[in-house]
């Protein structure tokens, strides 16, 4: 094997990296207000931490519903950009716009009319820790302020995600660093109460969030009006919201395969919580303060994803095939020694980081023990990261679906289930092996990459 194929030249990196800083800078300060925050919760009570994560767990599905929404619309829009095809660009963003505000009306309804079903789908007996009346209580507290924030979150999807299909990944990297430290000084306010204003605790914390995605929506609207020269197809975009049948044709085909993994891969990963909430509510939040920990470190190499659809999508508009194949290995190892990295990262973290919870020893010893099996696992998720993405910017969207939530659903979720309840293994052991398991598809995306099957032009026929 020639490891040179796997290694770019320094014009290759520099284009690289000037897609994925931006989006490594931005991704980097939101979970680190993410953990701060979710620090700052855990300060106030295990009962408060667990009840917020189960919430942010079932808040997470509605996220990636949102972002599957919009990718099947964007492999379209970084190959109409690639072939300077900007009207076709504007009817993708129309796309982009109808959709993910019915997904948003249809996510508040079903949280307005079942979150409290939903939410004590977590609550269980077992261990030492924990009152889940008191867990629910809150949980619902923060569920109903949290709401709010839905469609501002939306808005901001849709045209940070069209802004970096057309190479602008500071815009939204800029107003997201404005909106987390909005929500980090709003949190030290109204979760502990100071400067006069009343101690709001888990309502505190949702409020802190959702003014904060506000004010990220309008930096990211505002920016993208007002430089219409740099986004033209911004202009005259809601003139009206015609769009060409053939083409949502074409993006309804290509796209519902990515919105169906990216919300059943989301709800897979709430029903694995859900199944190791079976061990009592200390492993939901020795799991929830684990969470944190892999996406402060794991997003070095989780943003490359999003790098590689924006870049291989533009050399397959380009037609440049095998261009687009070369950067993909390159792109892929790249993104696996990011992987260690964060690996080394995450098993250091282990160290320390569960003691800046003010929770039980009980929990502690489980997050440590979570910890280390999200380190050990980090470049296997890497190297899955970022198959999934190359697969998926040539349109093979059954496939990756194929390859990802049914995947979860049909081996992973039983593995665990099976484990779970009809084993007495120690939950740390079922955590690692069932985690570990992405080793197999970790085999079965390198060998799909490797057959170039994903390579389409998605643009021709439009």
């Amino acid at each position: 094997m020639n490891l040179k194929q796997f290694i770019g030249n320094r014009s290759f990196y520099r284009s690289l990296l000037a897609v994925a800083v931006p989006i490594i800078i931005q991704n980097s300060i939101t979970n680190f207000i993410s953990l701060l925050d979710n620090v700052m919760v855990g300060q106030i009570g295990t009962e408060q931490m667990s009840g917020v994560s189960i919430v942010n767990q079932l808040l997470f599905v509605f996220n990636l519903c949102i972002f599957g929404a919009l990718s099947g619309a964007g492999l379209f829009g970084a190959q109409f950009f690639g072939n300077k095809e900007y009207e076709n660009l504007r009817h993708t963003f129309r796309y982009k716009v109808i959709i993910s505000l019915v997904i948003c009306a249809g996510a508040i309804g079903l949280f307005l009319v079942a979150g409290e079903p939903l939410i004590s789908l977590y609550l269980h007996e077992g261990g030492e820790t924990g009152d889940l009346a008191l867990t629910l209580h809150y949980a619902k507290k923060y569920l109903a302020v949290s709401l709010f924030g839905l469609f501002p979150f939306t808005v901001t999807q849709i045209y940070a995600s069209s802004l970096r299909e057309v190479k602008h990944t500071v815009p939204p990297m800029t107003a997201g660093i404005i909106g987390v430290c909005v929500n980090l000084s709003l949190n030290y306010v109204l979760i502990f109460g100071k400067f006069g204003v009343p101690a709001l605790g888990v309502e505190g914390a949702a409020l802190a969030t959702v003014i904060a995605r506000f004010v990220e929506c309008i930096c990211v609207v505002v920016w993208t009006h007002l430089h219409t020269k740099e986004c033209p197809f911004i202009v005259g975009v809601y003139r009206s919201f015609r769009i060409p049948r053939e083409l949502v044709r074409s993006i309804t085909i290509t796209g519902t395969p990515l919105l169906l993994n990216e919300t059943l891969w989301a709800a897979g990963q709430a029903m694995l919580l859900q199944c190791y909430s079976v061990r009592g509510i200390a492993t939901v939040s020795a799991m929830n303060i684990s969470g944190i920990a892999f996406n402060t470190f794991s997003v070095l190499y989780f943003s490359m994803g999003t790098t590689i659809a924006i870049l291989i999508g533009h050399r397959l508009g380009e037609g440049e095939r095998e261009k687009a194949m070369d950067d993909a290995k390159k792109m892929i190892a790249f993104s696996t020694l990011l992987g260690i990295i964060s690996g080394i990262l995450i098993a250091i973290c282990s160290l320390f980081f569960p003691n800046l919870y003010n929770t039980t020893d009980e929990v502690r010893a489980l997050a440590s023990s979570f910890i280390i099996t999200v380190a050990v696992s980090a470049p296997i998720q890497a190297i899955l990261n970022a198959s999934y993405f190359t697969l998926r910017s040539g349109g093979k969207t059954l496939l990756t679906f194929l390859f990802d939530s049914a995947y979860v659903w049909c081996f992973t979720i039983p593995l665990s289930f099976c484990m779970i309840n009809f084993t007495t293994l120690p939950v740390e052991w079922v955590y690692f092996i069932c985690y570990n398991s992405d080793i197999i598809r970790c085999i079965i995306g390198i060998v799909l990459v490797g057959r170039g099957i994903w390579l389409n032009d998605l643009t021709k026929k439009h």
